[in-house]
C-alpha cells in the first residue's frame, strides 16, 4: 500500500532514509496518473521492504517544484538521500518492476564515491 506524502513528513521519510523509496508525483485530473495507479499499487505490494509513495502536484505544489515537476506521473526513485532514477510518463508493469528491481541492485557505495568525486571539481 502506497504511503501518501506532504512536505510535512517528505523530508523524514525520503530525502533522511536509507531505505529505497519510489515516488509517484500525480495529481487526481490526470488521466495517466490515474490509469498508472493500479500499476504503482500493485508492484508496491510486490516490494514490501520499499516505500512506495504518492505524492498530489496539486495539494503539494512547492513540494513538486523543488523537484522541477513539469509533467505528471513523474517518478522518481530515492536511495541513501540521491535520486538514483526520475522519469515522466507512465511505464508498463514489466517496466516498472525492473525499474524498482535495478534500483535495489545499484552499488550505492559507486554511486557515493562518483558524487563525492564531482563535488571535488572545480
Amino acid at each position: 500500500m502506497a504511503a501518501v506524502f506532504t512536505e510535512a513528513n517528505f523530508e523524514a521519510e525520503v530525502l533522511q532514509s536509507e531505505k529505497l523509496s519510489v515516488v509517484d508525483f500525480w495529481a487526481p485530473w490526470c488521466g495517466p496518473c490515474r490509469m498508472f495507479a493500479p500499476t504503482f499499487e500493485a508492484v508496491s505490494e510486490q516490494y514490501p521492504n520499499v516505500v512506495f509513495a504518492k505524492l498530489n502536484t496539486e495539494d503539494q505544489q512547492e513540494l513538486a517544484a523543488s523537484f522541477n515537476i513539469r509533467s505528471i506521473p513523474t517518478l522518481m526513485v530515492f536511495r541513501e538521500q540521491v535520486i538514483i532514477f526520475t522519469q515522466a510518463g507512465m511505464l508498463p508493469k514489466a517496466g516498472f518492476e525492473q525499474v524498482v528491481q535495478k534500483s535495489l541492485e545499484v552499488d550505492m557505495v559507486k554511486v557515493h564515491a562518483e558524487i563525492a568525486a564531482q563535488e571535488k571539481q572545480p
